[in-house]
């Protein structure tokens, strides 16, 4: 592969990945996700709804249409559209797009038993759509629905199909393996199997992920020939969802040497904005967006990272924003506990780091979280003489009613000055940080950005078992991110606790603000 050839994304998390069970995006969040995946993203195209669906599919695409015109980028985004003659190519003029996928039948069997027609009534349907489509100034792309089993089992219906589509005005063909059922090897041959009978194909593959096989698929479809391939944030998608975006487009930077439109930074935002918005949280050893996965563990990484980068491997968190954790638990060596105080700047005699080692290591047997932010906290007990604490929350009071908006009333020590504030929110705990928000205006500290909160109950735990609430934070300027632990039998207090950790770890690791704040 050559670094000059390029590759188009067409992200589908819109359409196909809004099939994920339990999803269903508002208008609002339709938007807000098109906007990022065009404007900051920067894929090539997107698709963002299926035709007809309702009344209010109507109305939440043409919101998506009347920014995109504004900016000039509406013939960007695509619409599946059905063979139904008039009524899909009506209904996507009247939402304000210009470009419909069809979606055919690309299998014997789905045309016959599906259909209950033959491939010379189906084509003549598709031929009549096609045709006003063209005459509406509406552009056509045609899926072949099930495309990878009409390779398989019936390759002659797709070769005479692919040969009659071709004679009308379609621009790209969609191949999907809908049910995620093919190999590398097969994608390969199948799309050699099209491209050598009619080479001048503009071929997408879209790619489903039964077998875990999908993103090997991508770059097996692109080594074979084809101009793009569909993808979808966070892998959304029906079963067990569509080609993953973030994984695809990295492997097809690093192994193929392709380019792409993406820009690399902006994958974990929109991961964390697809996360929020479809209520599916993703694993933390999800490849490349996952919380764990720039995260070492074992000690003898963390050792030869600190010596040569020695277990760095091309992935590295700074092309997406992110930066390199190394965990503390039974795990942990000598290393993980030195990287973490330096990021900190905290620096402890040598016998000292080992007792504190040791002291995670046991907490670790225990199956305790310890965090970085712990090891302030940690050191004070093990060997006193530092301020871990320069922010205590000395009293709280969090109300929350049916009736009545929540409220929040706090009482915040600050190195040795007391201040007082109360406040409403959303929630119980939006109305404690709009409290703490007050303060810390008044005190000229800047709060970083919560970016996730995550409560997490024992499995099968009573009522009264501890709560870990854990929230992870990132500083305004976006240079790094970093997670704060509480543990409470009490799920607010817990997150209350996280929080005040969170305030100290402004204070230990940024002199300059807490000179300023205090």
């Amino acid at each position: 592969m050559s670094h000059s050839q390029t590759v188009e994304i067409m992200d589908t998390t819109l359409r196909d990945g809004e099939q994920t069970d339990g999803v269903s995006f508002s208008a609002f969040e339709k938007l807000q996700i098109a906007r990022f995946l065009l404007e900051k993203l920067k894929v090539n195209r997107i698709e963002v709804a299926s035709a007809r669906v309702s009344a209010g599919e109507l109305e939440s695409v043409k919101s998506i249409f009347d920014w995109a015109r504004e900016k000039k980028l509406d013939s960007r985004i695509e619409i599946l559209g059905f063979v139904d003659h008039r009524a899909s190519v009506d209904w996507i003029q009247s939402a304000g797009g210009s470009v419909i996928n069809l979606l055919t039948k690309g299998s014997k069997k789905h045309c016959e038993l599906q259909l209950g027609k033959n491939l010379s009534e189906h084509l003549a349907d598709i031929e009549r759509t096609v045709s006003y489509a063209a005459d509406q100034g509406v552009k056509v792309n045609v899926y072949l629905e099930d495309w990878s089993n009409g390779y398989l089992h019936s390759p002659d219906y797709v070769l005479e199909m692919l040969r009659a589509l071709r004679t009308m005005p379609i621009h790209r063909f969609l191949l999907p393996d809908t049910l995620g059922i093919l190999s590398p090897d097969e994608v390969k041959a199948g799309i050699g199997h099209a491209l050598q009978s009619y080479p001048d194909l503009e071929i997408d593959f879209h790619g489903h992920n039964d077998y875990g096989l999908a993103t090997a698929n991508c770059l097996a479809a692109v080594q074979a020939g084809v101009k793009g391939v569909h993808v979808a944030v966070n892998g959304l998608g029906e079963r067990a969802g569509n080609a993953p975006l973030e994984a695809v487009v990295t492997a097809l930077h690093d192994k193929l040497g392709v380019q792409t439109s993406v820009e690399e930074k902006a994958i974990t935002d929109a991961s964390r904005l697809v996360e929020t918005f479809s209520r599916k949280r993703i694993s933390t050893n999800r490849p490349i967006v996952g919380t764990d996965v720039f995260t070492q563990t074992a000690g003898i990484h963390a050792d030869g990272d600190k010596k040569h980068n020695l277990y760095a491997n091309p992935i590295l968190p700074e092309r997406f924003g992110r930066q390199r954790v190394y965990a503390l638990g039974k795990l942990a060596g000598k290393a993980s506990v030195a990287n973490n105080l330096t990021a900190l700047g905290i620096e402890l005699p040598p016998e000292q780091e080992k007792a504190l080692l040791e002291k995670i290591k046991e907490l670790g047997e225990r199956k305790e979280t310890v965090t970085a932010d712990d090891l302030p906290f940690l050191i004070e007990d093990l060997f006193g003489g530092l301020q871990t604490r320069f922010v205590r929350i000395t009293d709280v009071k969090i109300l929350t009613e049916i009736k009545q908006s929540p409220s929040a009333e706090l009482s915040l020590e600050v190195d040795g000055k007391e201040f007082r504030s109360s406040a409403s929110g959303d929630g119980g705990y939006d109305a404690f940080m709009n409290a703490l928000a007050n303060i810390a205006t008044e005190i000229h500290l800047e709060l970083p950005e919560l970016v996730d909160y995550e409560v997490r109950i024992p499995p099968g735990g009573k009522t009264d078992a501890l709560v870990e609430t854990v929230i992870t934070w990132k500083t305004r300027d976006g240079s790094s991110a970093f997670r704060t632990v509480g543990v409470d039998s009490d799920q607010m207090i817990a997150a209350v606790k996280a929080t005040e950790k969170m305030l100290n770890r402004l204070f230990i690791s940024n002199p300059a603000m807490a000179s300023k704040a205090l």
